[in-house]
């Protein structure tokens, strides 16, 4: 039984997840700056292409309010770039890897339907 059970551990040990380093992405620069008022920016870039920059605020309700931008290398070699805003009015986000004009999932139609009839109603969330 013994041998069983020490072959059954020798089994399990050898099908671990092996770890290779040549797919360690390294860290080529982070910087950050947080401010005790809430005021936020930070540029993070690592080797493998993927670089990300934002800043942010405070917001009137208690949110925080952020810009920034994020790019990363495609497959044909280049690069994609994400710039985007999240703050009281939501979140907008430009890059040409998104179709115009943005389609709307088929629900959000239903959604809105709704919505209106709630605001008709009265009925609102603030």
């Amino acid at each position: 039984m013994k041998i069983v059970v020490l072959a059954f551990l020798a089994a399990i040990v050898h099908s671990a997840p092996q770890f290779d380093d040549s797919t360690a992405v390294a860290i080529l620069r982070d910087d950050r700056e947080h401010n005790d008022n809430g005021n936020f920016n930070y540029v993070f870039e690592a080797d493998n292409g993927i670089v990300h920059e934002a800043s942010g605020t405070p917001g009137s309700k208690g949110q925080s309010n952020i810009q920034g931008i994020y790019s990363f290398p495609l497959p044909d070699g280049t690069l994609a770039e994400v710039r985007y805003i999240a703050d009281d009015l939501g979140f907008r986000v430009e890059s040409p890897l998104l179709p115009t004009p943005h389609p709307d999932p088929p629900h959000v139609a239903e959604l809105l339907r709704i919505a209106e009839e709630q605001r008709a109603q009265g009925i609102t969330f603030e």
